[in-house]
């Protein structure tokens, strides 16, 4: 997920007839990737950087239950980061650890991250946004920080009609 410094969240008023505008400033975004668990568990990195293949290949290998002796299901969407050449053979070298699934393509419903992405977009920002770029991928930590600490939290995007297949 990219979360901008100019995602509008949250209602504004204008008088009748005219439509509100909103000074955005400066337009900047952060990249997370991130993954939960119906345990309640949140694995996630904030980046600067593009989403390309050796950023998903460390957040692969960085992921807490990847050592714990179950093997780890990955059901993820459709970017062709997660299709390449790179990460197959990444994947293969460890078969009897980690298994990736991709999810039908545009079916964003499917996936349970994506609520947890819509709160990000909506908090993070915040009613004022981050005052700089190198604000934004630490305000992202602080939020998935704090959502990691409440498994419960977590756990609440399963129960959602679209997933309950997980």
């Amino acid at each position: 997920m990219g979360p901008r410094s100019d995602h509008q969240a949250g209602r504004s008023y204008g008088r009748r007839g005219q439509t509100p505008v909103i000074g955005a400033g400066q337009r900047f975004r952060c990249n997370v990737t991130s993954t939960l668990g119906d345990r309640g568990d949140l694995a996630f990195a904030a980046f600067r950087e593009n989403f390309a293949v050796p950023v998903f290949l460390r957040f692969l290998g960085r992921l807490p239950w990847h050592g714990g002796g179950r093997k780890v299901f990955l059901i993820v969407d459709r970017p062709s980061v997660h299709k390449v050449r790179g990460v197959t053979c990444w994947l293969a070298a460890r078969a009897n650890k980690i298994a990736l699934f991709l999810l039908p393509g545009c079916s964003p419903e499917l996936n349970p991250d994506e609520l947890l992405n819509q709160n990000v977009k909506t908090n993070v920002p915040g009613p004022l946004g981050p005052g700089d770029p190198a604000e934004m991928p630490g305000d992202a930590r602080a939020y998935l920080r704090r959502t990691q600490k409440q498994p419960r939290l977590v756990r609440r995007y399963f129960p959602e009609r679209h997933v309950r297949y997980v």
